[in-house]
């Protein structure tokens, strides 16, 4: 089914929008494919992890404003030759480059940063805070203060655009951006990198660190216990939701024309994790749809009803987590469980029940011995409040 409904996504994506959409919702969807491609890092940290990421922003922020400064590197030396300084800087008065910014001219050393830096954060402030055995509120109180100071950081840099940011780009990697033929070449790299951040988060998910990090989640003391370090797993998983949005960051400069401080803060991080809840944490592909789902709702209803949204985006929120706390992914997972059933009382014999080798408050677990599969499995063996299934 996985495999079945990424050629549809990839059917979609690549063949039937950009024959039916015009160059305009191209843009709009490949700024949701940015969002989608940040919820798929917090689906693996926030529901197979439990690591409630607030500040996921900040990696976000990381990626856009390295990409945000190369783009207007390259402008200033097309404009005025190698020494010439972007246009905002020359507006401000400012007569050097600041010494941060000279390696930004160089297409590697901006890639580099794109996808080491945001991950290498991540896993340091990750393992510094998780060895402490700090998580739950306190952690995404935690991630939640560094996005905010990140926001308030870059308030305070004229060099970095201050509370304006960094805007007005025409070229990328030597492409103009006003070229429509460009424009759909960025929506392309957005389609294929959701498709590959995808791939990646499902053979984490289905691999054996997969299996430790429901382990972690679910029996921290226990998995401890066994031989294996809470705080290691954790942060690696940590870091592959910051890669994710370090990508993002880096795609959606160039796609939306504009990075500020407003972009990266504690709203941007909320907003990242309403559209995962509402399509599902605990799936694959539910924070997908769910982050393009909400993004595209804000945009049709934000049209129709400016004033009105921000209630109905919070009473949608409130409805999910009240009454779905599983997400929409959940309805499918009730749907599968009720035709197995009835599946199987319609093929069980005349004058016979089906039972169940478990009590209901007691599921069976496998006795351990030792760090191995069977260990891991008998550690996650637990039942998920939010979706009612077997983790």
């Amino acid at each position: 089914m996985f495999w079945a409904a990424l050629a549809v996504a990839a059917l979609v994506i690549f063949g039937l929008a950009p024959l039916l959409l015009s160059d305009f919702r191209l843009g709009l969807l490949a700024k949701f494919f940015c969002y989608a491609i940040v919820a798929s890092g917090i689906g693996l940290a926030w529901g197979r992890g439990g690591m409630l990421t607030l500040g996921q922003g900040v990696y976000f922020g990381v990626g856009a404003y390295a990409m945000a400064m190369f783009l207007k590197l390259s402008d200033a030396r097309d404009r005025g030759g190698p020494d010439a300084l972007p246009d905002f800087m020359q507006i401000a008065g400012t007569r050097e480059l600041p010494g941060y910014w000279v390696p930004f001219a160089s297409p590697g050393f901006t890639i580099a940063v794109i996808l080491l830096v945001p991950p290498l954060l991540a896993f340091g402030f990750g393992y510094l805070v998780f060895h402490r055995k700090v998580k739950g509120a306190y952690f995404a109180i935690l991630s939640q203060a560094l996005a905010a100071a990140a926001a308030i950081f870059l308030v305070s840099r004229p060099e970095l655009g201050g509370s304006n940011g960094l805007n007005r780009f025409t070229g990328f990697f030597g492409f103009a951006l006003s070229d429509p033929a460009n424009r759909r070449m960025l929506y392309f790299l957005a389609g294929g990198a959701l498709l590959a951040v995808v791939l990646l988060v499902r053979q984490l998910m289905q691999s054996r660190f997969g299996e430790l990090l429901v382990a972690v989640r679910d029996q921290e003391e226990r998995a401890r216990f066994l031989g294996y370090d809470p705080a290691l797993i954790k942060s690696f998983a940590y870091a592959v939701a910051a890669f994710a949005a370090g990508i993002a960051g880096a795609l959606f400069v160039p796609i939306v024309g504009i990075i500020s401080p407003s972009a990266i803060g504690i709203a941007p991080s909320i907003a990242f994790l309403i559209g995962v809840a509402i399509g599902g944490r605990a799936t694959l592909l539910g924070p997908v749809l769910g982050a393009i789902g909400v993004a595209w709702a804000q945009t049709a209803f934000s049209e129709a009803y400016p004033s009105q949204w921000t209630y109905l985006q919070g009473v949608l929120f409130i409805v999910v987590v009240g009454f779905l706390p599983g997400g929409l992914a959940s309805l499918f997972a009730v749907r599968r469980r009720r035709a197995a059933r009835d599946t199987a009382q319609v093929d069980a014999p005349v004058g016979t029940t089906t039972t169940s080798s478990t009590t209901p408050d007691r599921p069976a677990t496998t006795a351990a011995a030792g760090p191995s599969d069977t260990t891991i499995a008998s550690a996650t063996a637990t039942t998920d409040p939010a979706t009612e299934e077997p983790r």
